[in-house]
């Protein structure tokens, strides 16, 4: 036994976060033991564990998920921490040691805030000597800059991570950041340096190319470092008036057009600080992840374009920067240019708008590795201009940068095309997942969209652990809604802007905190945001009850199904779907949503109230959009994709409206035309009401629009449209076209609970349990994915065998159970880890088409032949124009019906047996007959070639 991923709040090792009543929470592996009996948490001031500040004693009543530490802490402290399980067979273990260190708390700031006596324009370093007077036991400091800081002792970095403090409303709260110095310091003289520039507090940016300083227009820097020495007495170094401030050698900074940094500039002059009325009202410990780098690339190949350019392909659309050495002569300027896409073969960046994102360093003649400060960069290639010498791509590293969660999930398939698509979708959120989930991390924007974060939701907490990323920004968007009685905005940070509200944007209020919830299986998140979840339901109550209480929402802005193809209007971006059909839908959701939080707390009253709302609100959408009949009045996918996901369809005419959605899904030719609302939930919709073939076909459709267009294009993220990039590889236009905008990735969590089946259940959050239901299709030949859960690892693989067998093979971890889900199988068929299913003593039962098995911790593999087969033919009733792609088929149909090549394209819609006796292709029952007997030899092709 194993005791492994040991957290406090979901991260390892927190230093100097804002807690709360931490929460501890580890995983147990590698045991036969099935169940935990018992558990043990001990936690202590040192990490012999001499000193003990709580002794939980052996208990059964410690939950694995999170585990609330009964403990008053005190300020700028480490706790040491040890679990010991014990399972259910007798074994045990006890863990390594972690741990967590508090901030300042509620102990008062020494130091003040000061900013530089110089032009508001000019990059300062502000900097402080001072000594160290005994043996140094320990040291911290506890800093905050704005804009942007970074902090030097002794001429090396404190910390690892970049773009402190970080990004949120500042104007609501500002975080400081903790660092262990100690090693960075000497008994003995020590100087600090803060460096600061640009970001959103001061300097371009925000909507439509930004605007300067919107939360500050001047530098400014707050910072304490506390030295315990050896002896036991403390030392505070603090800013105040005694600080002095020189001009730094970056001269120009922000996160739109880059960074100048000149390595000849050398102002010898000092100059004095003021103190600034900033205050400490609005200062807490931070409760942003650290901002990391996480990888490094090398550049795949130096370019020599038409355009006489030098060009670095990094190989993969990346957000960060390029790192490179240098030993270029004094005076030298070498400028890096940032671009997503080569466009005739030469480097492009038009759809960047306003912003130069580039990089201009001028070297004063000594070697040295060169990065950016106060910027960061979405891009795949670099050119380089002003290169001294012979430019080679080992000098330089692709520095990807993301916020620190753990990677989770991985799906890998027997299509590559799939597989890419997968790691796109993947690296849209290492790409956008900057502190701030934005839309695109390249052009003059980069937003926190809440849409883009509440469509992502459910693929962004499989594929990472973004449990702390979350309620950072769950805590930031309670900031800025409060401040406006319960009204999202569009963006968080929000930037002050008046606009917001629409449905499925705001909805990331709750949307968000229960798909962490589900996910993870902790309240803390429910706790923290359940007054956000509750008033932004009370806001669109309030709209509603304004324009008439009918229990459905119509009036206000919505953005509608974003992005679209099924408008009427070319020139509108909100698709075809009517916005109060949608914003009534999410209004329903979402107060289901807040009765399902309720109940999770234990607020039954409250839970009892808003699903009364919901089920009201679903009452008056059937009485508005659906006919006596069952039909439905609008005829989008989204409108059928929202109505059966949300439920709004009556029960008794739940078949025909999944029969009118693969009606409409064929008028359009089986490809979707979804935007931001309808495309996360299509093919979860299309695989849980028995139309799982057409979501396959929706997912492996290699022709635009659909998913993997982009990637046969060369795509290593995900698109902000379905076209960003045409069939000629001309970008579609310049104004609003991001090549790395993750929403459309969402098809990952379809992935993830439809191809591999591990689904959680919400009575049963954190994966205590999960459904396993995997949905094999012949497109396929196999599939495999890992989720290290809250619960530990999963694994679940399927494979269609030769023969036409299928084989499934799960792995659910300790202490947890998984109900399975076996499609197209007879019980007395199937087996199990080499027997008989039936002679395995395992809990099982037939149910309709498939058989259900209950499980424990193990490793189980089961096979069969399934009832219906898996390995297709090609027949008369599949539509002609899907007969005469394939070569082998094309030259049967041929040999019997020559003028078939005629066949009109509106014809070819059909199947062959819809042309019985009819005149254009006399085709005879006789002929039919014959002509079945022939393709029912021909195996359908897997094609999986780009």
């Amino acid at each position: 036994m194993r005791i492994t991923n040991m957290k406090t709040n979901r991260i390892i090792n927190p230093l100097g976060f804002d807690l709360g009543q931490p929460r501890l929470s580890y995983v147990v592996m590698d045991t036969a033991a099935t169940k935990q009996i018992a558990a043990q948490i001990v936690v202590a001031l040192n990490d012999t564990f001499d000193d003990i500040v709580f002794d939980s004693g052996k208990s059964e009543s410690i939950d694995s998920l999170a585990y609330e530490l009964p403990v008053t802490l005190a300020a700028r402290t480490r706790y040491y921490w040890q679990v010991t399980v014990w399972g259910d067979n007798g074994d045990t273990a006890t863990s390594d040691t972690a741990w967590f260190e508090t901030a300042k708390m509620e102990e008062d700031w020494q130091a003040k805030w000061i900013a530089p006596e110089l032009d508001p324009e000019i990059h300062p370093v502000l900097m402080k000597n001072f000594r160290a007077e005994g043996e140094i036991k320990s040291a911290r400091a506890y800093v905050c800059g704005l804009g942007l800081y970074e902090m030097e002792l002794n001429g090396r970095k404190a910390g690892n991570e970049y773009l402190t403090p970080n990004f949120n409303a500042y104007d609501k709260w500002l975080q400081y950041q903790t660092y262990d110095v100690t090693e960075l310091l000497v008994k003995g003289d020590n100087q600090v340096e803060i460096a600061l520039g640009n970001g959103l507090y001061k300097g371009r940016f925000g909507f439509n190319g930004g605007e300067s300083d919107f939360y500050g227009d001047r530098f400014a820097a707050l910072c304490e470092i506390v030295i315990a020495y050896a002896d036991g007495t403390t030392a505070i170094v603090s800013t105040d008036e005694t600080w002095r401030a020189r001009k730094g050698a970056i001269q120009a900074s922000n996160l739109y057009d880059g960074e100048v940094f000149d390595a000849t500039f050398a102002d010898t002059s000092r100059y004095g600080v003021t103190v600034a009325d900033i205050g400490y009202e609005k200062l807490t410990a931070r409760l942003s992840l650290p901002v990391v780098i996480k990888e490094r690339l090398t550049p795949i190949e130096v370019l020599h374009t038409p355009a006489g350019e030098t060009v670095l392909d990094l190989g993969q659309n990346m957000v960060g920067w390029v790192e490179f050495r240098t030993q270029a002569p004094q005076g030298t300027e070498i400028l890096l240019q940032y671009g997503e896409l080569l466009q005739e073969g030469n480097f492009y960046r038009d759809n960047l708008r306003t912003a130069l994102a580039e990089y201009r360093f001028i070297s004063d003649g000594g070697e040295q590795t060169v990065r950016p400060r106060f910027t960061f960069f979405g891009f795949r290639y670099v050119k380089v201009s002003g290169w001294h010498g012979e430019l080679k791509a080992e000098d330089f590293t692709g520095c990807v940068l993301y916020s620190d969660m753990d990677t989770t999930g991985h799906i890998e398939t027997s299509n590559p095309l799939v597989n890419r698509l997968f790691l796109n979708a993947m690296w849209g959120q290492k790409g956008n997942f900057l502190d701030v989930p934005t839309d695109c991390p390249q052009r003059d924007e980069r937003l926190g969209w809440t849409g883009d974060a509440q469509v992502f939701a459910g693929t962004a907490t499989f594929n990472m652990d973004t449990y702390a990323f979350f309620a950072k920004y769950g805590y930031d968007l309670w900031q800025e809604q409060a401040a406006a009685d319960g009204r999202v905005p569009m963006v968080v940070p929000s930037f002050n802007l008046k606009e917001g509200g629409s449905s499925a944007w705001g909805d990331a209020a709750t949307v968000i905190p229960w798909t962490v919830y589900l996910q993870y299986g902790d309240k803390a998140i429910l706790k923290q945001q359940f007054a956000s979840m509750k008033a932004w339901v009370d806001y669109m109550k309030r709209a509603d009850d304004e324009s008439g209480g009918k229990r459905l929402w119509t009036v206000g802005f919505h953005f509608g199904d974003w992005l679209a193809l099924d408008g009427d209007d070319p020139n509108s971006p909100m698709g075809g779907t009517d916005r109060a059909f949608i914003a009534s839908a999410y209004y329903c959701y979402s107060a289901g949503l807040v009765a399902k939080a309720a109940r999770a707390l234990g607020n039954v009253e409250i839970a009892q109230e808003y699903e009364e709302l919901s089920n009201a609100v679903r009452t008056a959408i059937r009485e508005e959009y659906f006919t006596v009949t069952g039909r439905l009045a609008l005829q989008t996918q989204t409108s059928y994709v929202l109505a059966l996901f949300i439920d709004l369809v009556p029960d008794a005419h739940r078949e025909r409206i999944v029969s009118d959605l693969r009606a409409r899904l064929m008028r359009d030719n089986n490809h979707l035309k979804t935007g931001f609302v309808g495309t996360p939930y299509l093919c979860r919709v299309l695989s849980d009401n028995g139309c799982n073939d057409l979501a396959y076909t929706l997912l492996l459709n290699k022709d635009y629009p659909s998913w993997l267009y982009a990637v046969t294009m060369g795509a290593t993220t995900i698109w902000e449209r379905w076209n960003s990039v045409l069939p000629d590889g001309k970008i579609s236009g310049t104004d609003m076209n991001s090549l790395n905008h993750y929403a459309y990735g969402s098809i990952a969590e379809w992935m993830y609970r439809a191809m591999a089946g591990i689904n959680p259940v919400e009575d049963k959050p954190g994966f205590r349990e999960v459904r396993l239901a995997p949905k094999p299709d012949y497109r396929m030949k196999f599939v495999k994915a890992a989720l290290d859960s809250a619960s530990g690892r999963y694994e679940s693989e399927w494979k269609l065998q030769e023969d036409g067998s299928l084989s499934f093979r799960f792995v659910i971890p300790f202490n947890a159970s998984a109900s399975v889900k076996l499609p197209d199988a007879l019980l007395e068929q199937v087996s199990v880890n080499g027997k008989l299913l039936s002679e395995a003593g395992l809990p099982a039962e037939q149910v309709g088409q498939s058989v259900h098995v209950t499980v424990v911790s193990g490793t189980y593999e089961f096979g069969y032949m399934p009832t219906e087969p898996y390995i297709k033919y090609y027949n008369v009733d599949m539509l002609i124009k899907e007969l005469v792609q394939d070569e082998r088929t094309h030259a049967a149909l041929a040999d019997y019906l020559p003028q078939l090549l005629e066949l009109p394209s509106m014809l070819a819609q059909n199947s062959l047996r819809e042309h019985v006796h009819k005149p254009f292709l006399k085709l005879s029952a006789e002929k039919l007959e014959a002509i079945d007997v022939q393709l029912k030899a021909i195996q359908i092709a897997v094609d999986y070639d780009n």
